[in-house]
């Protein structure tokens, strides 16, 4: 069924393309990170410094496009564990060496209709459900078929099947860590655009097929809403916010049985070039036991909850994060725009059993320079009753053509 759904997608997309002119654009980004992470409890230290280089190329017409892209990932310095190869004596770097088809789909755009088939990006709202993960090398992709409907102004409707997951550990991926992850996922979700701001209604349904992942344990299903808008106060001065509650529950073969809450708070006031922000996120517990907290598998996890990655997986008693940052931005600063500096500190809490899982701080400087990015990083957590202290320090070139 999901090869029909694959194909017939393929068809739609190539259907209207026999009479258009067609435009070739070439496709071509790279990246240097050097990523540095001493962690209490293991031996040695990490170090690893990492080049990718994506390659490849869009056909686009009036109303279609088809774009291939592969990508690599190799280690210049490896003195560190990938989570796929080397000694698990070094805390993980999560960017294993890989040689892969990043992007490969067919397109059909319309004012009111696109439609994508094959091996895409899928990033939906915040990314905190189903995102590409972009921050690793080798980000994460789908193999899907997606539809994107605008039946009246202000409307979307936003519904995707993939039957792959293809992660981020490359093509040595294997047991807990695969390259690929088969499974009937779907995402559906529908927004509208209103004064207040965009209200979502969504569905995500994580149907994982190989039981080396977790013996089934991460498939679920999560239905929720989520608001996100912005509003002036003053001259200069506007405030923007986000709410979201979702309810997650075992869906397909999960051999667990467990319901968690999830919900989030956040506002951010920018003040000329100033930003303050703070938030609370909450992401449940049901009873205790390993994975039935609530559980995002597919999200763009490095993202939230503290740049150190101790929480990636949600710990059987939840996690509550309060969190409060800062910082400042410059559009031209010499030879430098986009300049931005950010700091933001976490603490983490149990959703039950009262408990104080640590503290963090997460800084970070960044600026463009004609088509590069440049960006200096650093995480410090301070563990009270989970994980241990973990210090991260990364500098990172991108560029893009």
């Amino acid at each position: 069924m999901r090869y029909l759904l694959a194909t017939a997608a393929a068809l739609a997309v190539a259907g209207p393309a026999c009479a258009q002119d067609i435009t070739l654009k070439p496709v071509a980004e790279a990246r240097l990170r050097y990523e540095h992470a001493d962690q209490e409890g293991l031996a040695q230290k990490a170090d690893a410094l990492t080049v990718r280089a994506r390659a490849g190329v869009q056909a686009v017409g009036a109303e279609w496009s088809a774009t291939v892209v592969g990508q690599g990932t190799l280690a210049i310095i490896d003195d560190y564990h990938d989570g796929v190869n080397g000694a698990a004596t070094r805390p993980i770097v999560a960017d294993p060496r890989n040689v892969a088809l990043y992007v490969a789909q067919m397109q059909y755009r319309s004012a009111a209709l696109t439609l994508t088939g094959g091996r895409q990006k899928i990033a939906l709202d915040d990314e905190r459900f189903v995102g590409n993960v972009a921050f690793r090398d080798n980000a994460q992709t789908f193999d899907a078929v997606r539809a994107e409907l605008t039946p009246a102004r202000g409307v979307k409707l936003d519904v995707a099947y993939a039957w792959s997951v293809r992660t981020i550990w490359g093509i040595d991926g294997n047991g807990a860590r695969q390259q690929a992850v088969s499974g009937d996922n779907i995402f559906a979700n529908l927004s509208w655009v209103m004064p207040l701001g965009t209200l979502t209604g969504f569905a995500y349904l994580v149907d994982q097929d190989e039981a080396a992942a977790q013996g089934y344990r991460l498939s679920s299903q999560s239905y929720g809403v989520r608001l996100t808008g912005a509003r002036p106060l003053l001259e200069s001065v506007t405030l923007s916010y986000q709410f979201s509650y979702a309810r997650q529950s075992d869906y397909r073969r999960n051999p667990g049985d467990y319901a968690a809450g999830y919900w989030l708070a956040d506002a951010t006031l920018e003040v000329r070039g100033w930003r303050l922000n703070a938030g609370y996120e909450v992401l449940g517990a049901s009873h205790g036991a390993a994975l039935t907290g609530f559980q995002t598998p597919l999200g763009a996890n490095f993202k939230f909850q503290g740049w150190a990655d101790k929480l990636l997986t949600t710990p059987p008693d939840g996690i509550r994060d309060l969190y409060v940052g800062g910082g400042h931005g410059w559009k031209e600063l010499g030879p430098l725009s986009a300049v931005a500096l950010q700091a933001v500190w976490h603490r983490f809490e149990s959703d039950r059993i009262d408990r104080h899982y640590g503290d963090e701080w997460d800084f970070l400087a960044s600026a463009k320079v004609g088509k590069m990015a440049l960006s200096l990083r650093y995480a410090r957590y301070d563990a009270k009753a989970f994980a241990t202290d973990t210090r991260k320090f990364w500098a990172q070139i991108d560029w893009s053509y």
